[in-house]
């Protein structure tokens, strides 16, 4: 086993979460050692596109980088690209990879992200069924897209809906399989899942709810089919696969980081192993605006946040992570902008008429405001983070109002609660 040189602070995985740790530090003038290491042979460069504008040919991968390779040159941080870490020793502080290697550490950062969730049915591994995770299962799938007409997506959520969205626009059949009875189940309420499947079905997608997959059927090698339980076949060339990911923590569980679904984080991103934090998509952590309970947000809001909360912590100015959650998703000509959590709210207003395709969905839970769905309404996503936390006044004729903007309903409660 051959160590290399050590880092006074050591970055585990260079997707957003850890090159935004590295830009933070180096932008709140920390002078010690950098070193930024992924597992992927490219520089950091944004994953959301990947589902969207680089899969239809409208983003070049360069446009997608995070910062130039000349960047981090210049700011001292040196970036390792290829190499998987396999193990961590808590004691000798010591990162071990694939190849053997290992790099001393002062401070870790585990920034690995997660890998997606394969289907563990027969044909999961054939030819022609992917995932979207990374540039190189895309870049897969463009070179088999001008052989294939029919695609098969297993999985409703943001992913699979954005991959369908793009496939229908270069003009393949496409079905969407979803096990649950609707689609964006765990994410969104009722009344945004039902507007995008009748926004997908008018663009000729085919929606398959209730469905679960028993095998992918195989014809020389790849896959030609979905067969679905109840035995109904469903004829593609390409299958893809979006049904979540697995946090990638294995190294840290097995040093002895307490967690399971990720790794469990304090309010700065500690984890319970000495100077080792996590943040991202595999650092689970307790949120206020989940009502304080133990979530793992995927998101690059919640990874340049945690980033930023480590960085400050490292450099002397420990502030709690404490961020209103925010999300987007782009489906044809539809602009979805989410703030706050609706899990667990029990009522819903509906802000506007989902016929003309500009409304929002604004969620309570116990009387107060967790969430806004906006569907092609900007400012209601921008005014509306306000109202997050904030109690549902007596009447709720102004919310539902697009003519009454938010921000002014936020400024007349805000005065209520003054005067009070």
């Amino acid at each position: 086993m051959t160590q290399t040189n050590s880092h006074d602070v050591l970055i585990i995985g260079a997707g957003h979460a850890g090159a935004q740790a590295a830009i933070a530090l180096r932008q709140r003038k920390y002078d010690g050692t950098v070193a930024l290491v992924g597992d992927e042979p490219d520089y950091p460069y944004e994953r959301p596109p990947l589902s969207k504008d680089y899969l239809s040919g409208d983003k070049s991968f360069d446009r997608m980088l995070i910062r130039p390779p000349a960047f981090w040159e210049e700011r001292g941080i040196t970036v390792l690209r290829g190499l998987h870490a396999t193990y961590v020793d808590p004691v000798t502080k010591t990162v071990t990879f694939g190849d053997g290697a290992t790099i001393g550490y002062g401070t870790l950062i585990w920034a690995t992200g997660g890998s997606p969730r394969r289907l563990s049915c027969t044909g999961h591994s054939l030819r022609g069924v992917h995932a979207v995770r990374n540039r190189a299962d895309v870049d897969r799938m463009i070179a088999e897209l001008p052989g294939v007409s029919r695609v098969v997506v297993v999985g409703g959520g943001y992913i699979g809906l954005e991959a369908a969205a793009i496939l229908r626009t270069l003009g393949k059949h496409v079905t969407v399989v979803e096990a649950l009875d609707r689609v964006l189940a765990r994410v969104a309420g009722e009344h945004l899942s039902r507007f995008m499947e009748a926004e997908h079905r008018a663009h000729g997608v085919d929606i398959r709810l209730g469905a679960k997959v028993a095998c992918v059927e195989e014809r020389d090698g790849a896959a030609s089919g979905v067969r679905l339980v109840g035995g109904e076949t469903l004829a593609c060339e390409m299958v893809i696969v979006g049904i979540g990911i697995d946090p990638a923590v294995e190294p840290l569980l097995a040093a002895g980081a307490d967690g399971g679904n990720g790794v469990l984080v304090d309010a700065v991103c500690r984890t319970s192993l000495p100077d080792v934090f996590a943040i991202g998509d595999c650092a689970a952590h307790a949120n206020a605006f989940a009502r304080g309970a133990v979530i793992r947000l995927e998101s690059v809001q919640n990874a340049s946040d945690q980033a930023g909360v480590v960085a400050r912590t490292i450099t002397g100015d420990p502030q709690p992570y404490h961020a209103v959650p925010w999300f987007w998703s782009n489906q044809y000509d539809v602009k979805l902008q989410t703030v706050g959590l609706s899990a667990g709210h029990d009522a819903v207003i509906v802000r506007g008429d989902p016929a003309t395709r500009s409304f929002s969905l604004i969620y309570s839970q116990d009387g107060r405001i967790v969430a806004l769905d906006c569907v092609n309404a900007t400012r209601d996503y921008v005014q509306g983070r306000a109202l997050i936390g904030a109690a549902l006044p007596a009447d709720p004729t102004d919310l539902a109002s697009p003519a009454i903007p938010l921000k002014e309903v936020a400024a007349a409660w805000s005065a209520q609660v003054s005067s009070v």
